[in-house]
């Protein structure tokens, strides 16, 4: 049986795109395997809102990130890719990360071009490493991971700072020092688009189209057309959860009945079923 780092590599260089949904939590791992995601993404702007409550602006550390991969790779049989951030340090730091992220089940990882701290690449203001140092930590990444299938993604935030020329040349030099894909991100125009699927059409593409971020919300089936292989929804799902539970807490708090909400929460019996309380019972019985 291939591992899930052979099958996310395999799926990256396929001829359909595939759609990675973002998850922070082994709950929303398990809804979208369940909904039939092939690939789960582990945002790290979703991780960080879930872990401490706050903004994706580098506060959340290695050892956060990796726990919620452990605890959502353990939950879902799908190949998990995650945003290892700019791996959390120098290059020695970055053959750590990845071999702390393999060991906790991913399937692969991106790693970005931010100088620290690092924030979410739909922000403003953010800063660029230089090249040379880009491509060493890519180089360490490789040479940390146990299994050859494991991805390596270099993701670029070039675009805001220093310009289309500039992520299309540096994503040229991080696939020459090693990159298995390239994630440009937060193009800010379908021409943007466009031109990185023409220039880099050679190299597996990752793309994030959020809602309310810089790049334009192209459909899956555009995408394709342009050249990308991977579509991530980093935080919808999260970002869909915080309406809905706003929306709950202020009800129950107004009121203090939860009777009008049950048309908008699972019942008793779905919530058993996402989290195989039978399968759990089975084996209770049988070691009990």
């Amino acid at each position: 049986m291939d591992s899930n780092a052979t099958v996310l590599r395999r799926r990256l260089t396929d001829d359909e795109i595939v759609l990675a949904p973002g998850v922070s939590d082994a709950l929303e791992g398990v809804l979208a395997e369940r909904a039939g995601a092939e690939i789960l993404y582990v945002s790290g702007n979703a991780v960080a809102s879930s872990v401490h409550g706050g903004p994706d602006l580098g506060l959340t550390t290695m050892t956060e990130t990796v726990d919620r991969v452990r605890q959502i790779a353990g939950a879902v049989d799908r190949p998990v890719l995650a945003d290892a951030d700019d791996g959390y340090g120098n290059a020695l730091s970055v053959r750590r990360t990845v071999q702390e992220f393999e060991r906790a089940g991913a399937a692969g990882v991106h790693v970005e071009d931010q100088d620290a701290p690092k924030q979410c690449g739909h922000f403003d203001d953010k800063s660029l490493v230089p090249i040379e140092e880009m491509c060493g930590k890519l180089r360490a990444a490789c040479d940390a991971r146990a299994n050859d299938a494991f991805v390596v993604v270099a993701r670029t935030d070039a675009v805001a700072v220093e310009g289309i020329d500039a992520a299309i040349d540096r994503s040229r030099a991080y696939v020459d020092a090693g990159a298995d894909a390239v994630f440009v991100d937060a193009p800010e125009t379908e021409a943007h688009l466009e031109r990185i699927g023409d220039e880099l059409a050679d190299v597996p593409l990752v793309v994030n189209v959020p809602y309310g971020g810089k790049t334009p919300m192209l459909p899956a089936d555009r995408l394709a057309e342009l050249g990308y292989d991977c579509m991530l929804f980093a935080t919808t799902a999260q970002k869909a959860k915080i309406e809905l539970l706003a929306d709950v807490y202020e009800h129950l708090v107004e009121t203090g009945d939860e009777r009008d909400l049950t048309d908008r929460v699972a019942t008793w019996e779905t919530r058993d079923e996402v989290t195989g309380l039978d399968r759990w019972r089975d084996l209770e019985q049988r070691y009990g």
